[in-house]
């Protein structure tokens, strides 16, 4: 997780940002933890099909859907907090 930006919390400690760039499909298990303490709506549930198409869960195609799986949908929305991290059970993220 190197390379955030170093800022201090409002008593002086250090804080260092850890943005969200990737989601891996195949380690994604489809939990929805990271979306629920998300407030930003940096991620969103999509469905993945047995070819490794990612859809929406009410496209015609939702009834072939192998799996749900996280997806970034606004990575520029995200503040670096890492909630998003601590929450993963799968540990299918990738922050910088």
């Amino acid at each position: 997780m190197d390379g955030g930006i170093i800022f201090s919390t409002r008593d002086g400690r250090a804080w260092e940002q850890h943005f969200l760039v990737a989601i891996d499909p195949e380690k994604c298990i489809g939990c929805g933890r990271c979306y629920k303490v998300c407030g930003r709506n940096v991620m969103s549930l999509r469905g993945r099909t047995e070819d490794g198409d990612v859809v929406d869960l009410d496209d015609e195609e939702a009834d072939e859907i192998e799996k749900k799986i996280m997806v970034m949908s606004d990575g520029g929305a995200c503040i670096g907090c890492g909630a998003c991290a601590r929450v993963c059970p799968a540990n299918c993220q990738t922050h910088l």
